[in-house]
């Protein structure tokens, strides 16, 4: 069996994850956050929908983790999103930052914005 070593090119992992936590580039962060290609940073939850439509343009999709289950995200969140170009999927957030580990590692343009597990 042949391994090979992933390789991240101009954006962070999701290092790992547990209750109230984030752990992306060796960093902890233990609020809502944001992560992509443009950094990682901290995002208000529902009602921060600038920080995420700053993403258009710049990634194809978009991943919202909802927490420890998923949820339905705000109706009005998901059309400005969508109508600015976003593609956008919800989650749970552990699924969340799997997926997005696996698509940043094949060179996807992605990003992923996360409610913390309780």
């Amino acid at each position: 069996m042949r391994l090979n070593e992933v390789v991240y090119n101009d954006a962070e992992p999701i290092d790992g994850y547990g209750p109230g936590f984030f752990r992306i580039g060796g960093k902890a962060h233990d609020a809502p956050v944001m992560t992509g290609h443009s950094g990682t940073r901290p995002w208000a939850g529902y009602d921060d929908a600038a920080t995420l439509l700053d993403l258009a343009g710049e990634v194809d999709v978009l991943f919202i983790g909802t927490g420890k289950e998923v949820a339905h995200i705000p109706a009005d969140l998901r059309t400005q999103l969508e109508e600015a170009g976003l593609g956008v999927e919800v989650m749970s957030s552990p699924a969340a930052c799997r997926t997005y580990n696996v698509l940043l590692s094949e060179g996807r343009r992605v990003a992923v914005a996360l409610l913390p597990v309780t």
